[in-house]
């Protein structure tokens, strides 16, 4: 595992398990309910998303729709904060706002998938109010919007490669030329994308190589949480929240 941290938001002392969406498995995911479980448990880590309503609002959700996982229906960038407050999480938990979510958990770092265009300034003005640099990674399949994201707040935001930064790295792993953005300072990526391997050790080499600690989603087997961090992998992001912890503890890396 590389011993490099660019930023701030990477300094734990070792592998980092990340609560995905706090721990999705429970059926609760992206609610301050499963949060606060997920620290109960230790984590310090948590993945979310983030989506912007009709009115500005940022919330911490991952679908571009209510109908899914809440009692309510409808696009969240067409409705207004105040009726997606009504919508209740497995007809039980409120949406939450993200900056209720810095309020809240004071200690935690979030890693925060910037679903759709519109949810990034607010993310970034959020983040300032917030003084939360230090504890916010932004991420998104776009890596124009991760790009946009670097150039409004500089330095001080630290970011992972989208889709097009993770196959660059991909294709110098195996010797191959791609132009590769410099600010990032993880690639967080699947195992595996349309069959082809993402994730081995010439591609955690090449990551480490450039300074970029590598995550990976969504594992759950604790087999496959094994494997991977032998192949010396910086993070692991789970919906089985006690799983990763046991396998970690096991291992003598849970801290």
């Amino acid at each position: 595992m590389t011993t490099l941290v660019r930023h701030p938001y990477l300094d734990h002392p070792g592998p980092i398990p990340f609560a995905h969406r706090g721990g999705a498995a429970d059926g609760l995911e992206n609610t301050v309910a499963q949060f606060r479980r997920a620290v109960a448990l230790g984590y310090r880590y948590i993945e979310t998303d983030v989506h912007a309503t009709a009115d500005g609002r940022l919330v911490a959700f991952h679908d571009a729709t209510l109908d899914r996982v809440t009692d309510g229906a409808g696009r969240i960038a067409d409705l207004p904060w105040a009726e997606v407050a009504r919508a209740r999480v497995a007809g039980r938990e409120p949406v939450p706002l993200f900056e209720e979510l810095l309020e809240t958990f004071p200690e935690v770092r979030w890693n925060v998938d910037v679903k759709a265009e519109p949810a990034l300034r607010p993310l970034l003005e959020v983040i300032e109010r917030r003084t939360a640099f230090a504890r916010v990674c932004v991420g998104s399949f776009s890596e124009a919007r991760v790009v946009r994201a670097q150039r409004l707040a500089g330095p001080r935001l630290a970011t992972s490669y989208g889709t097009r930064g993770v196959l660059g790295l991909r294709l110098r792993s195996w010797g191959l030329p791609a132009a590769l953005r410099r600010s990032a300072v993880a690639a967080q990526v699947p195992v595996a994308q349309s069959g082809v391997p993402v994730v081995d050790r010439l591609f955690v080499h090449a990551a480490h190589a450039r300074g970029l600690q590598v995550h990976v989603w969504t594992i759950n087997e604790p087999e496959r949480m094994h494997r991977l961090l032998d192949l010396g992998v910086d993070g692991i992001m789970t919906d089985h929240i006690d799983t990763l912890r046991a396998v970690m503890r096991e291992r003598g890396v849970w801290f």
